[in-house]
């Protein structure tokens, strides 16, 4: 059985490949992505690269339920960091993996913010992640190792350190055909 140790190894040699160059030329790394409601579904298309995410609302929301639902993905991206980061540290810190699996879970209530419901966040709270770690490693060396996860996860660590976010509309006048 095919275990994350071999793939730890070549995590190493592209962790330190990449840190090399990145002493050379510290820059910042731009990040965006665009989304675009389509046509009758409302669905939300998701576009980050060349890749395309599609997000949907349950049907009990207007949707057809055609994929995730935003803070679903907010879960999904907060599983997926983590996983990332601990594959990372642990190639660093030469920590053997067996196998490694994120659960993310949270709550969200349907009437939040409305009236008689105002106390209750509007936004995904009570976030609980669990990291299932198979290993032969002392328990010490786990727990040093999910320290270190924390204090490199970047979306783990936006979510605890929440950033001012600036908008603006750009307004068109739809095209008359």
């Amino acid at each position: 059985m095919s275990t994350l140790n071999e793939y730890l190894l070549q995590k190493r040699e592209a962790g330190l490949k990449l840190k090399e160059l990145t002493a050379q030329t510290p820059e910042y790394k731009s990040l965006s992505a665009k989304v675009r409601a389509k046509g009758r579904s409302g669905v939300r298309e998701i576009r980050i690269r060349d890749f395309q995410i599609i997000s949907d609302s349950p049907e009990d929301y207007a949707g057809y339920s055609l994929g995730p639902s935003s803070p679903e993905i907010q879960l999904g991206v907060l599983g997926s960091c983590l996983t990332h980061i601990t594959l990372i540290q642990a190639s660093l810190r030469g920590v053997s993996l067996e196998s490694l699996e994120v659960e993310v879970s949270g709550q969200q209530h349907p009437l939040a913010g409305t009236e008689g419901y105002e106390g209750i966040p509007i936004y995904p709270h009570n976030i609980t992640y669990k990291l299932y770690i198979t290993s032969k490693e002392p328990p010490e060396t786990i727990a040093a190792l999910h320290e270190a996860v924390e204090k490199a996860c970047p979306i783990y660590n936006l979510l605890l350190n929440p950033q001012q976010i600036n908008g603006e509309v750009v307004l068109s006048a739809p095209r008359e055909d």
